[in-house]
């Protein structure tokens, strides 16, 4: 039998500064998803938003500054993430309509109060019961208000499929232990229930009108900047330390070239690395 260290707890605190940048880096298709967002729900009738899973609050400035009649909160279970939301939106000159709020969730849904309009972006898979929390938001919409639902898309990919090192195509690989690991994840989250993934059903079961589905591609092509190259060397150092024990020895030692600074092969000095993915953004009213 094969044991595994338990790598599944997630530590957001520690995480802080990978989530920020990494969300810094996706801005661009959160520009996209905001303005697409506006065109569904008119911008003068949003006076409250939630931000749900806010993180560092990059997304929550995005909210604020494409719905300038909104006061948008941002909710997060970390205090430092919050912290970090607090000093983005006091530096972006957006203090004063930024607010944060601490909370588990779904346990917390009570306190959050009423919103126009609730972004819940890649945060609902960390919550057990999927369905109860989606019945959750749709409580909490007002009369014409919008759920704003980030799950799915297509996984990054960063590296060509031969990076002549090891075996071609260690992404794939990755991704099956990726998906190990969050499996394993969510069944140890608190009320964990497997659903079927179909969101648009999801939402209509929970009394909401699913009202238009799209994907943002972010597609940042070789060769990187410095700087979206030492977001990858994080980004890998993460997985190689959360699936340590679930890759092959030749994996192992292929990661470990490509995040040795010195190395032409490596991350950090090669010209072949780049950046694609997509997210998918669903949306439902509340009649």
């Amino acid at each position: 039998m094969t044991h595994h260290h338990d790598t599944t707890e997630i530590d957001w605190d520690v995480m802080a500064p990978l989530l920020e940048r990494g969300a810094e880096l996706h801005r661009p298709a959160h520009q996209q998803a905001a303005a697409w967002i506006t065109e569904r729900i008119p911008v003068a009738g949003v006076r409250r938003i939630l931000d749900i899973g806010s993180g560092p609050g990059v997304v929550t400035c995005l909210l604020a500054e494409a719905f300038p009649y909104a006061e948008v909160v941002a909710v997060d279970a970390s205090p430092a993430l919050l912290d970090r939301a607090r000093q983005r939106a006091g530096s972006t000159g957006l203090g004063d309509r930024v607010r944060t709020h601490c909370t588990e969730l779904p346990q917390g849904l009570g306190e959050l109060g009423d919103a126009d309009l609730i972004w819940a972006g890649s945060s609902l898979h960390h919550i057990g019961d999927q369905r109860a929390a989606l019945e959750g938001f749709a409580g909490l919409l007002r009369s014409d208000g919008l759920l704003a639902l980030v799950e799915g898309g297509l996984t990054a990919r960063h590296l060509p499929r031969d990076t002549g090192i090891g075996s071609p195509d260690l992404e794939a690989r990755l991704d099956k232990a990726g998906a190990e690991w969050f499996n394993e994840m969510r069944a140890k989250l608190p009320g964990a229930k497997r659903e079927v993934e179909d969101w648009r059903a999801l939402l209509a079961a929970v009394g909401l009108a699913p009202s238009g589905t799209r994907s943002f591609l972010l597609d940042l092509p070789a060769p990187l900047p410095h700087a979206v190259r030492e977001q990858l060397v994080a980004h890998f150092t993460r997985l190689r330390e959360i699936f340590a024990d679930r890759l092959a020895a030749d994996d192992a030692a292929t990661l470990d070239l490509l995040l040795t600074p010195e190395d032409p092969r490596g991350l950090l000095l090669r010209d072949d690395t780049f950046l694609l993915t997509a997210r998918t953004v669903y949306t439902a009213r509340r009649g």
